[in-house]
């Protein structure tokens, strides 16, 4: 396995402020899970029974500050003139590999439109670029049009890989060769 420089644990850009998790955006980060659409499987929504509940998910945030594994992770963002939160962005497995790993990101439905997911997914991708990385992935159903805006914006480019999944949408599989 290469080498690489681990993910930043904070990014801010102009408007933005991407940071390590703390326990109190349990209720944030479980606000985007009851946002997202009902076409997204059934593991990443809330269920009949209301779980993950918000103390659920601050134990995961407390155990494994969501998904961090050897220098990747996501990273909470907020508005730098309120500190709000507004959503998540970072590099993941996920998907993809150690060496190629997907860029994601999740924001609150109240901050669509206003470039935060394209400004936060910026900063990660040229992060992404100072750890050593050459190339990363996204993973998008079919159905997402907003997403595919963003990675567009960002010079991702559909490849030939689907993954098909006639119950939730298939997912096209994007890149980025980073230079």
């Amino acid at each position: 396995m290469a080498t690489y420089e681990d993910l930043p644990a904070e990014l801010v850009t102009e408007r933005l402020r991407l940071r390590r998790w703390a326990p109190s955006d349990a209720g944030e980060y479980r606000g985007l899970w009851l946002e997202r659409d009902p076409r997204v499987p059934p593991a990443r929504r809330i269920d009949a029974e209301g779980r993950p509940t918000t103390e659920d998910l601050r134990r995961r945030l407390l155990d494994n500050p969501l998904m961090a594994h050897q220098g990747l992770g996501l990273l909470p963002i907020e508005l730098r003139d309120t500190g709000e939160f507004i959503g998540y962005c970072g590099l993941t497995v996920g998907q993809a590999s150690f060496d190629e790993p997907e860029i994601a990101y999740e924001l609150a439905q109240r901050f669509h439109g206003h470039g935060y997911a394209t400004e936060a997914a910026r900063t990660v991708l040229e992060a992404a670029r100072r750890t050593g990385r050459r190339r990363l992935w996204a993973t998008v159903r079919e159905w997402n049009a907003p997403s595919f805006r963003v990675l567009e914006k960002l010079d991702f480019h559909r490849s030939d890989r689907i993954t098909e999944d006639a119950e939730h949408g298939n997912t096209i599989w994007m890149t980025r060769v980073l230079d």
